[in-house]
């Protein structure tokens, strides 16, 4: 069965499960908008967050770097400024890696823009280096290190392989190795998404040495131009390829009523990451493209970290 928006947002709406969802305020960012940020993370023992930042009326995205101060963000004047879209982070061989998408104009046709997925790495974010430029028109690529000691490598391919956009998966053995011919050549998840539809992948949270835990998104757009985002979920066996428990997380309903970059994107959930709390969780996403909000949940997958038998998927 072809994994669609319509079943998984009624699944969804079928529970009946308490959300607390709150606004995150940001401090130093002089009157910018501030949304699809990543989960906190440490940086040289202090609690931080990447987020995209932009003026309100313009996409002059940049990536901002914030730590805890009080109940808000407050923007590390002397961290990097990046010209990126959407952050993420991950750590690999003990450093931090960060990423995000570049967003630049066609050579052949200066009117035309292109986007592709970058990343940095360092012993922190004072210290981050480019290392890797993904291939021209992949979003949400993402990798991670791995129970078994490999290196999981997501990607979303659009086009002849991909259509509106796909997921793929595979590994490799060291951060060396990855190349534009591992992720071109990286098999896409068979049935999973509608063609009419399209998804990705935002973060990798590795469960055991067979599974992984995905948190991403699954968008559509309707007749009338209006985009629709969702955040999902779902359990990855990396050496079978097969998945289980693909459901939506996340839908704009669930969290506070606000404005929207524009009309046709305010249903729109772009989940950055999870901070886990046991049986419970914390999702940190962007919401409508012009703000970001918390929003408390089970966690997707509990059972799968502390069930004494994990079955194979």
């Amino acid at each position: 069965m072809i994994i669609n928006c319509d079943e998984l947002l009624k699944q969804h709406k079928m529970k009946k499960s308490r959300k607390s969802a709150k606004r995150v305020k940001f401090i130093g960012i002089f009157n910018k908008d501030v949304y699809n940020i990543t989960a906190p993370f440490l940086n040289n023992g202090k609690v931080v967050v990447a987020g995209r930042v932009e003026s309100k009326t313009g996409r002059d995205s940049m990536v901002l770097f914030f730590e805890k101060y009080r109940d808000a963000w407050c923007h590390i004047v002397e961290s990097p400024v990046m010209e990126l879209e959407d952050p993420f982070f991950t750590k690999i061989d003990d450093e931090l890696v960060v990423g995000g998408v570049e967003v630049f104009n066609s050579i052949n046709n200066p009117y035309n823009l292109i986007w592709r997925t970058i990343m940095y790495k360092g012993r922190d974010i004072f210290h981050l280096k480019l290392f890797f430029v993904g291939p021209d028109g992949m979003k949400d690529l993402r990798i991670a290190e791995l129970k078994d000691g490999s290196i999981g490598v997501l990607t979303r391919p659009q086009g002849a392989k991909g259509g509106k956009g796909k997921i793929g998966f595979t590994k490799i053995k060291r951060l060396n190795d990855l190349s534009m011919g591992v992720i071109e050549d990286a098999p896409i998840l068979n049935d999973f998404l509608h063609d009419d539809e399209w998804g990705g992948i935002n973060s990798i949270y590795p469960i055991d040495e067979n599974n992984i835990g995905l948190l991403g998104h699954i968008a559509k757009m309707d007749e009338d131009g209006m985009k629709h985002y969702y955040s999902m979920t779902f359990v990855l066996n990396i050496n079978s390829m097969k998945y289980e428990d693909v459901k939506i997380i996340a839908a704009r309903e669930d969290f506070l009523p606000g404005p929207s970059k524009d009309e046709t994107l305010y249903d729109v959930v772009f989940g950055g990451g999870l901070e886990f709390k046991g049986k419970k969780a914390v999702l940190y996403a962007g919401i409508s493209d012009i703000e970001a909000q918390t929003l408390e949940i089970d966690n997707p997958f509990y059972e799968y970290e502390y069930s004494d038998k994990k079955e194979e998927v």
